[in-house]
């Protein structure tokens, strides 16, 4: 008998959030999709192996009271939960920090850092209380939660926090087999990264192009961390284009 694995993906209507849909739904996983954008989540569905096993909750992953719907949705649909990947993000345009309005600081904060919050608290509870008790939980994270790019204080700030968040909940989560991890991203080819190929500011003020990759490869990384079982964590990895200034970025 196959045993039903399900999956939430937050930001699943596009870029990264999108190809993971369809890789976890290729490897057999049962999936709620969500995002603010209706018509682009049935893209996705329809992308997947099994559209049949895709149910669409379409709101603000942001505002709590979604967020508990959509989690009590999914339990009820599916009867568990097995991974969450918190993948929706956003970006600020680069700015100094002295030009950062305070309502742009806090709507990046408020998608990178208090949906994923949200999610994990909704996840913990289901986690803790089905039977057998366990799951994993995913954050997209970013070499800027190790090193910022110049003028990206609100993103660089969510970022350090994300970080901050899988490892207290990985602790939180260690005797109810609930494993936490954070895939720093560098450079994978979404709308959020593109720019990167026409010259992206570095430390010193020159403008240098980098490389991307296929976001694809994110999507498989995903796969096979979801694959392990609950006893095993990777708690930090990074994966990017290989030309990336990062280790000598700054």
């Amino acid at each position: 008998m196959t045993t039903l694995k399900v999956a939430i993906i937050t930001g699943a209507s596009s870029g990264i959030g999108r190809h993971t849909a369809i890789a976890l739904s290729a490897a057999g996983w049962t999936l709620a999709l969500t995002a603010r954008r209706l018509a682009q989540l049935e893209e996705t569905k329809a992308a997947c192996a099994s559209p049949e096993s895709c149910l669409l909750i379409d709101g603000d992953i942001t505002n709590e009271e979604f967020v508990k719907g959509l989690f009590e949705q999914t339990v009820k649909k599916f009867g568990r939960l097995d991974l969450l990947f918190n993948n929706a993000g956003m970006s600020d345009k680069a700015r100094p920090i002295e030009e950062m309005p305070l309502e742009l600081f806090t709507s990046v904060v408020n998608v990178n850092l208090i949906a994923s919050f949200l999610c994990t608290r909704e996840a913990f509870k289901i986690f803790k209380s089905q039977t057998p008790t366990g799951g994993r939980i995913i954050n997209n994270g970013s070499l800027a939660a190790h090193v910022p790019r110049p003028n990206s204080a609100a993103y660089a700030c969510s970022k350090h926090a994300v970080l901050g968040l899988a490892k207290s909940s990985a602790i939180e989560g260690r005797k109810f087999d609930i494993s936490v991890t954070q895939i720093d991203i560098g450079n994978a080819h979404t709308s959020m990264a593109a720019g990167h190929t026409l010259g992206a500011l570095q430390p010193d003020g020159r403008r240098v192009v980098e490389p991307t990759f296929d976001p694809v490869h994110v999507a498989q990384t995903v796969v096979h961390v979801a694959s392990l079982p609950n006893s095993v964590t990777v708690l930090e990895m990074n994966i990017m284009a290989t030309g990336v200034p990062y280790a000598g970025r700054g």
